[in-house]
């Protein structure tokens, strides 16, 4: 679950396309004025684009938002945990399955970030819902009474597929298994679809209602 700069190089460029020296404005819209959300919840599938959305979101709204993804977490767990029944497991065929030890270090994660955003950081989450409305809950618990914005970020199964063997650092099969599932039961106040659409044309949808 290492992602490595690389591969995410040319999301990169589109968004430094949008950089400008200090004291200037990125090209397109800023998004200025009241923020109405503390906390942007991405929730999608694995290959969906969520990542990419992150980033130009970061470039295109006017206040510093920190961005942490699941594989934030993961890539932070110890090799026992990332190989074992209890922690967290990555199958042939891309199904994932977590465990009791996994939860209670995801739980104290969650936490963080909650306490991150309470004390007045804006947060972009990128996050696959598993366990349907039940992963959805333990967000809304953690993050009461903060005001969220819950996105849902999808697309196309065989796009999905095509960029997961393009990377080269996901199992075979997670992104098409986690099309819908990750949406199951799950509430949203925005939807957004990369399958034809670029990322920074999905933040921009989504930073005009922040």
């Amino acid at each position: 679950m290492v992602i490595r700069f690389g591969e995410h190089i040319e999301d990169f460029r589109r968004v430094s396309k949008l950089i400008r020296e200090p004291g200037q404005s990125v090209t397109g819209p800023r998004y200025r004025g009241v923020v109405t959300a503390q906390v942007i919840v991405l929730n999608g599938g694995s290959s969906s684009g969520k990542s990419g959305i992150a980033r130009c979101l970061q470039a295109v709204l006017a206040d510093p938002w920190l961005a942490f993804g699941t594989d934030t977490l993961v890539e932070a767990l110890p090799l026992s945990v990332r190989t074992s029944a209890a922690g967290i497991e990555f199958a042939p065929g891309g199904e994932v399955i977590v465990g009791p030890e996994f939860r209670v270090l995801e739980a104290a994660w969650i936490a963080g970030i909650a306490a991150m955003a309470r004390a007045g950081a804006r947060i972009i989450v990128d996050e696959v819902f598993l366990g349907g409305a039940a992963s959805q809950q333990r967000w809304m618990n953690a993050l009461d009474p903060l005001p969220v914005l819950w996105v849902s970020v999808r697309c196309e199964a065989a796009v999905a597929a095509a960029r997961e063997i393009a990377r080269g650092d996901r199992p075979i099969g997670m992104a098409a298994s986690q099309v819908s599932m990750v949406h199951r039961d799950i509430a949203y106040d925005l939807q957004v679809d990369t399958t034809h659409t670029e990322a920074l044309d999905c933040a921009r949808a989504i930073a005009a209602r922040v």
